[in-house]
């Protein structure tokens, strides 16, 4: 079973680490701020707390079904929490795919980050010959994901639907650079 994990791994600014549930109250803003699901319609109308809570388990049924995962972005330097990026096995239309996902918070929006952290996971992806594509799954809505995606080379294949949401895939072949 192929090794998704990023954890060790570092960029300019970013290192990568393991998902830690000792990170909760550092995450938690992610959920008691509006923006942040503002773009997708959560089939959950839940509190916060229990968002994040829900948000650790779904990595740790990740982690323990090799569905890959996201990694902890820490600040190089002062050690905040930026928020997270990696690679998941998804189901699209019925067919698996390997996507970069990411989530920052939002204190950290708008400085490159999550670019970053998504170059690195399509390197490693390209590198450990993981997929002959990854994609990104982003709402019609999410400009600032959009960029990142575009950043990363990506184009959009195709509008589907998503988790209840209408989105856009966005691909990208590894062997394209």
């Amino acid at each position: 079973m192929p090794n998704y994990s990023l954890q060790r791994q570092t960029s300019a600014r970013l290192d990568f680490h393991p998902v830690s549930e000792a990170d909760f109250a550092e995450w938690l803003p992610f959920y008691q701020d509006p923006r942040s699901s503002a773009q997708w319609a959560y089939a959950s109308a839940e509190e916060p707390v229990v968002r994040c809570q829900q948000w650790f388990a779904s990595q740790r049924y990740r982690e323990a079904n090799q569905l890959g995962g996201l990694n902890t972005l820490r600040e190089k330097g002062s050690g905040a929490l930026i928020g997270y990026c990696g690679l998941l096995v998804q189901t699209v239309d019925g067919l698996p795919e390997l996507e970069i996902g990411y989530s920052l918070l939002p204190s950290h929006w708008g400085r490159g980050y999550a670019t970053e952290a998504a170059l690195t996971c399509k390197a490693f992806a390209r590198t450990h010959h993981l997929a002959q594509s990854v994609i990104s799954i982003i709402s019609l809505t999410n400009v600032a994901s959009q960029r990142v995606a575009l950043n990363l080379g990506m184009h959009v294949e195709k509008v589907t639907w998503y988790a209840a949401n209408e989105v856009s895939i966005f691909r990208v072949a590894l062997d394209a650079g």
